[in-house]
């Protein structure tokens, strides 16, 4: 099995963090993150070293198992990164460093390492995805380190994506569109939610990605984010004339997330005041994409958004307050900055080569409840979609 990405790739990205370092003036950096069956933690040391752990069960502690889930890579200036892994044997055909250790409590592998390197500053990256439990034992392990904490240092890099990645998402997107068609078609047609998302969702992993969520609604509960809380999905199908709205996310390829959603009408014969509600939230959405451009500020384009939904006279759902702005980046996993104008700041800018969603959510008394997401590339001269699936469906 060939890694997608090659070696020279995560050579670059490990000098592209080194320099980072540098500018911050950290010597020595330990980056944690969480895999075991959870991929929305998983991001820095998969980036770093191509590094999922398959060992759930974080939390459940044994007199052998210790922080279960949990893995590191420990960078520091001239040395090549080493990973700490919480499960036996990684593949080293596999993980992107020749430096590998493995235990089954990784707190203890990190501290260990840290003695053997005396070093006396090191900074953490990822102080909320190392539970408390876990950052007191490394702290009473390593009695001389003065620590810092820097969680954006990975994602700095992160978020400008290479020719590869970039490449990778756009296959991302091929794959969520054949998924989130399908969706939508089982709902306009009026399949059962568990139906329409069983045959979506294998798509995506007949391709061989990974999905964390296909949320579905219609009807009488619209104006909330899904019917059944736990699945996303439910046991119900929609009636002809009745909303209905469908997302799907989650780690599409090689661990890149795409979250593109859309709302329709079963039966595909929209009512008047239903078809104003659904074009007008997607005008929304390609009027704030049309805005973005690298070098545009990100506080202007969340300040646009706002304006635009309350030209329209938007009323607010459950998924408005849930998500109060109007996209963000996306890489592996979600990334800042988002387009809201409580999550942004004045200096955020939006770059070439980074990716993201762009979503909104309007409400109407009486009509019910739309939502979309389109993820597109930032080029310096457009902005490429990723994916067909279409926006309006009839």
């Amino acid at each position: 099995m060939a890694n997608y990405f090659p070696r020279e790739e995560y050579h670059e990205r490990w000098r592209r963090v080194h320099e980072v370092m540098r500018q911050r003036g950290h010597d020595t950096v330990v980056v944690w993150s969480r895999s075991g069956g959870s991929y929305d933690r998983c991001a820095d040391v998969l980036y770093l070293v191509n590094f999922y752990s398959q060992a759930s069960g974080q939390g459940l502690d044994t007199a052998v198992f210790n922080a279960r889930g949990l893995n590191a890579v420990i960078l520091q200036e001239g040395q090549t990164p080493e990973l700490q892994a919480d499960e036996a044997w990684p593949r080293k055909d596999l993980v992107a460093t020749e430096r590998i250790e493995w235990h089954h409590d990784p707190v203890r592998g990190v501290a260990e390492s840290l003695r053997r390197r005396k070093v006396r500053r090191v900074t953490l990256v990822g102080s909320g995805i190392l539970p408390l439990k876990y950052w007191l034992q490394l702290r009473e392990a390593t009695p001389g380190i003065e620590w810092s904490f820097d969680d954006d240092l990975v994602l700095a890099v992160r978020r400008r994506k290479s020719k590869r990645e970039l490449q990778c998402m756009r296959e991302a997107g091929e794959i969520m569109s054949g998924a989130l068609t399908r969706l939508i078609e089982g709902l306009v047609s009026g399949e059962r939610e568990t139906t329409t998302a069983a045959a979506a969702v294998s798509r995506i992993v007949e391709a061989g990605g990974a999905i964390h969520m296909a949320p579905c609604n219609h009807g009488d509960m619209i104006q909330y984010w899904v019917r059944n809380q736990l699945m996303g999905y439910s046991h119900d199908a929609p009636k002809r004339g009745e909303i209905v709205r469908g997302w799907m996310y989650g780690p599409i390829h090689e661990g890149y997330w795409l979250d593109p959603g859309r709302t329709a009408v079963c039966g595909g014969k929209p009512t008047r005041e239903q078809r104003e509600l659904i074009e007008t939230n997607a005008r929304v959405i390609d009027t704030i994409i049309a805005a973005i451009r690298p070098g545009v500020s990100v506080m202007e384009v969340a300040k646009l958004g706002a304006r635009l939904m309350q030209e329209t006279g938007a009323e607010k759902d459950q998924a408005a307050e849930k998500w109060p702005h109007f996209g963000h980046s996306i890489g592996i996993f979600i990334e800042t900055p988002y387009i809201g104008e409580t999550m942004c700041s004045e200096s955020d800018r939006f770059t070439a080569d980074s990716v993201l969603g762009v979503e909104a959510f309007l409400a109407r008394s009486g009509v019910g409840s739309s939502g979309f997401e389109q993820n597109f590339i930032v080029h310096e001269d457009r902005n490429e979609i990723l994916g067909t699936t279409p926006m309006i469906w009839w």
